[in-house]
């Protein structure tokens, strides 16, 4: 049985008037679409254990029937411990959390690097690819160079009232590092597929990511 890696945020605050954390629908949907799919799926974290939720993200009429899959965010393993090598893909959810955690983390990095090098599938959606920013491949070019993708774009940042409290922009750094960003109307549904690499560009996506990131699995 093939393996997917979900990697979290733990970061659960923005500042101190400001919640975050994971944006339960971008975890949710891909987490149900990779089991029903037949996949196992390992839920880590860059420290383990409970996930912190975006409360704005508990307002969606699904919450209730995810109630079994919200189990498996309050024991996460700790991404450090796990061995990347048992993985054939690694997806990263949403949630302005990841903005303040996981560009800073060298397991993500050293993870991602393995993945691309060896030629292994690589997701995310929304503020996930924020786990991709600053990360280098061994030839020294950075993860997302030339590679044709998306993410939360600044239109929909700005639109959030949170752009001026964000650490960058994640169009614009990605965009700085390389990325080929495509992007579709604010709050619409997209996902680019480059290769390996599956991208969503928001909540919206996050269904249709998942299908995607299936897709290059299978």
């Amino acid at each position: 049985m093939k393996k997917i890696l979900m990697v979290l945020t733990n970061a659960s605050k923005i500042d101190d008037e400001h919640e975050t954390g994971l944006w339960l629908s971008e975890f949710a949907e891909p987490y149900e679409e990779f089991t029903n799919q037949g996949f196992e799926v390992d839920v880590a974290s860059l420290k383990g254990g409970r996930i912190p939720l975006d409360p704005n993200s508990l307002d969606d009429e699904n919450v209730e029937t995810w109630k079994g899959i919200t189990k498996e965010l309050d024991q996460t393993l700790v991404l450090s411990q796990l061995n990347v090598n048992e993985y054939h893909g690694i997806f990263l959810p949403g949630g302005h959390g990841t903005m303040f955690d996981l560009p800073d983390s060298p397991e993500l990095k050293e993870a991602l690097a393995h993945f691309a090098e060896n030629n292994k599938a690589i997701g995310a959606v929304c503020h996930g690819p924020a786990g991709f920013t600053g990360t280098k491949l061994s030839n020294g070019k950075f993860l997302v160079d030339g590679i044709s993708m998306t993410g939360f774009t600044n239109e929909e940042e700005q639109q959030t009232g949170l752009d001026s409290l964000m650490p960058f922009l994640l169009e614009t750094r990605l965009r700085e590092q390389g990325a080929q960003f495509e992007k579709s109307e604010a709050w619409s549904e997209h996902v680019i597929t480059d290769g390996k690499f599956v991208t969503g560009q928001n909540p919206q996506s996050s269904q249709v990511t998942a299908e995607a990131f299936v897709k290059v699995l299978s």
